[in-house]
């Protein structure tokens, strides 16, 4: 039997004696990576160790996209990981930082946790704890803090298969940190340039004296003044979790994770009249200094798992969460006139979201034609409502000098909009998508080294939308919207693995259009092909891929803050991703990255033109070497380059290219205590890191920081 360390392969041992765990028994390999034969009763990977435990830059399987852990060679779609390890070496807080500098992904930047995420032209609207889905939002401030987490598993591209309403852009799954059968724990701290802060604590162990029953607490809280005048952000994060074994097959597990943010909100800064970008002060406030936001999260959630004698393994889960947040703003509404003044535009909100994700799932490998595969069935449930009431006001003020736009009065904005105010618009819409869905894959091997992989959903939904001011309403249903999803891996050799998959999407939406309709539901389909390989038994991944996606009526929102919503036309996205990441040795960490992205608007709409901020070209790459022995014992030394070539906006703001360069050094005192240096933009690089309207969202990139931090684990 020739494998590599897919789902269905089991324990082994390098000294190639038979090795037996979760009731499997498997025979000695012929190489270092290769099985000769499989006894099916069990299935390690069901319970794949954590990047924390792993260590590195590596892991050799994931669960996005998936019920159960695979192997990334044998995802035949485009997969990354960023490991606990990477997150600290490179001082991530929350997912857009992350984002920010990991290979296909591109932000539209805002304050941390409020910023826009996109893969492949696409924003990511939800992400998943444990592969159990909740929106997420930059109006909203939903982008999660990461102090919580293990790992980040980001997929490109849309798995209609086991959430068909996502995004065509892909899935971001957050991994949690689960408790230790051990006592452990860490402090860090940091500060740095404009007062960063950052403080927290992860303690972890056995609850009673047989660890049947295990705890985690991790707190975390971060504080900066920001480069922007008048731009304060402060994070907090409390999680508690539960892991209780009910007996040996089986356990519980319970969390509870709350995350709010306190943000004095920056917009970026104003372009001309003509819509020529400006050299301002990177430090320049181009809004009142009353504008405020804040927002909390709060996730519960359960799971039940099950390791059955046969191999199978069952697996309930739910997730419920709450949102909200109020803001209240004043920013650019117009360019800088030629006397140096400009219109203010306001804007104010309250928003409440709540979403229940359930889920019910049974794996089970099994052997045909001498070859062992492996089945998925399950169920799901998911129900999103969220409340909105927004007031705008496209001319706050008028004729304000760019030095006295910080000074301008305080203004209720939300409040005048609900009293009718004139020159206010105000919104007041409740929506609600709630789906049943009932999905299946098969995993076959009909010969040793080729995957055949195919699934189905059947998805039900019931969408509403009521817009409460004007007295419109609508709701869309459909009993049996079927789903597909097809792929292949074909092994070429014990390193190196071609593939190729399609999957759908079939996306409701909560949207009214000017007429009170709710606007189609989106669809859209993905073409990908590509290779994979693996190296250094699993610690190494590298991936070349294809793709093209089509999709039609995805919801733009207009430029024009009076206007309602509008169906885009058909679009065309295609392009091409290289990616290596994981370790070379185990000193020598990689991650790296090049995208290219085409895009085609087949059917336009003049609303249409977020795909223009995506360039045509990136780069990422981070590195980093942790020495041994010799004059440099102790110390790691880190950096890297995210690159983006040119990009444009809808309104003709054109921003060129740019380049930073960011570094890190640390030095272990003792095996408990380590310090580290991050250093970023280290050559100072002026850039703008996003375009938007001649008023707003034109925002520089960060200038040079750096930040020191502490971190001390038993």
């Amino acid at each position: 039997m020739v494998m590599h360390a897919s789902p269905l392969v089991l324990a082994q041992q390098a000294d190639g004696d038979t090795a037996e765990q979760s009731g499997a028994v498997v025979a000695s390999p012929q190489n270092g990576s290769r099985l000769d034969t499989i006894t099916v009763q069990g299935n390690r990977l069901y319970h794949m160790a954590p990047s924390e435990q792993t260590k590195g830059y590596a892991v050799d399987s994931a669960t996005v996209g998936t019920k159960t852990p695979a192997a990334l060679r044998d995802i035949p779609q485009s997969i990354s990981v960023v490991t606990r390890e990477a997150i600290e070496d490179q001082n991530f807080h929350t997912l857009d930082e992350m984002a920010r500098r990991t290979p296909g992904m591109r932000v539209l930047n805002n304050d941390n946790g409020r910023s826009s995420i996109y893969s492949r032209g696409y924003e990511y609207d939800e992400y998943s704890i444990d592969g159990l889905p909740a929106p997420m939002a930059s109006i909203v401030g939903s982008v999660p803090q990461l102090g919580a987490f293990d790992r980040v598993e980001v997929m490109r591209g849309p798995s209609g298969l086991f959430n068909s309403t996502s995004e065509m852009g892909g899935i971001v799954n957050l991994v949690r940190k689960r408790p230790t059968p051990d006592f452990q724990g860490s402090f860090t701290g940091s500060y740095g340039s404009w007062n960063q802060r950052y403080l927290e604590s992860d303690i972890s162990g056995p609850l009673n004296a047989s660890g049947s029953v295990r705890g985690r607490m991790v707190i975390s809280n971060t504080d900066s003044d920001g480069f922007v005048d008048n731009n304060d952000n402060e994070a907090n994060s409390f999680y508690g979790a539960l892991d209780i074994d009910l007996d040996e097959a089986t356990e519980l597990s319970l969390a509870f994770l709350r995350q709010s943010y306190d943000i004095d909100v920056n917009n970026g800064v104003a372009t001309d009249t003509s819509g020529n970008l400006l050299d301002y002060s990177r430090n320049t406030a181009f809004g009142a200094d009353w504008n405020a936001f804040q927002s909390q999260s709060n996730d519960w959630i359960a799971e039940l798992t099950h390791q059955f004698d046969n191999g199978g393994y069952g697996r309930v889960a739910a997730r419920y969460s709450t949102r909200n947040a109020d803001f209240n703003y004043a920013y650019g509404g117009s360019g800088v006139s030629a006397s140096d003044t400009i219109t203010v535009t306001g804007l104010g909100a309250k928003v409440d979201e709540r979403s229940l994700a359930i889920d019910a799932s049974y794996s089970q490998p099994f052997e045909a034609l001498g070859n062992v595969s492996e089945f998925v069935v399950g169920t799901d449930y998911k129900r999103f409502e969220q409340d909105y009431e927004r007031s705008a006001a496209r001319a706050l003020y008028s004729n304000v000098s760019v030095d006295g736009i910080n000074d301008v009065a305080y203004v209720d904005i939300l409040g005048n909009g609900r009293n009718g105010v004139s020159g206010y618009t105000y919104t007041n819409t409740r929506s609600s998508v709630e789906e049943y869905g009932l999905y299946s894959k098969i995993t076959f091997r009909p010969i040793q080294r080729l995957a055949l992989i195919a699934g189905g959903r059947v998805s039900s939904y019931d969408v509403h939308a009521y817009e409460r001011t004007l007295g419109q309403g609508d709701t869309y249903g459909d009993d049996a919207k079927f789903t597909g999803y097809a792929g292949a891996v074909l092994d070429l050799d014990d390193h190196h693995s071609l593939y190729a998959s399609y999957s759908q999407v079939f996306k409701p939406q909560t949207d009214l259009d000017a007429s009170g309709r709710l606007v189609e539901p989106r669809e859209g389909d993905q073409y990908e092909t590509g290779i994979k390989g693996s190296y250094m038994n699993g610690r190494l991944n590298a991936r070349a891929s294809l793709f093209r996606l089509y999709d039609s009526n995805r919801v733009v929102a207009s430029a024009d803050v009076d206007d309602r919503n509008a169906a885009a036309g058909e679009t065309r996205i295609q392009g091409a991703e290289l990616e290596v990441s994981g370790d070379i040795t185990a000193q020598w960490g990689v991650i790296a990255g090049y995208t290219y992205m085409d895009t085609e608007i087949k059917q336009a709409s003049s609303s249409d033109a977020i795909f223009l901020l995506m360039p045509k070209n990136t780069v990422n790459l981070w590195t980093q070497y942790a020495f041994q022995g010799g004059m440099l014992d102790k110390f790691s030394f880190g950096g890297g380059v995210t690159a983006a070539s040119s990009f444009s906006s809808s309104q003709g703001i054109d921003a060129p290219g740019y380049a930073t360069v960011d570094t890190m050094a640390a030095y272990d005192f003792t095996p408990n205590l380590r310090g580290q240096l991050n250093v970023n933009n280290v050559f100072d690089r002026k850039y703008y890191e996003r375009v938007g309207s001649f008023g707003t969202f034109n925002m520089y990139g960060a200038p040079r920081n750096v930040v020191a931090s502490l971190r001390y684990q038993f």
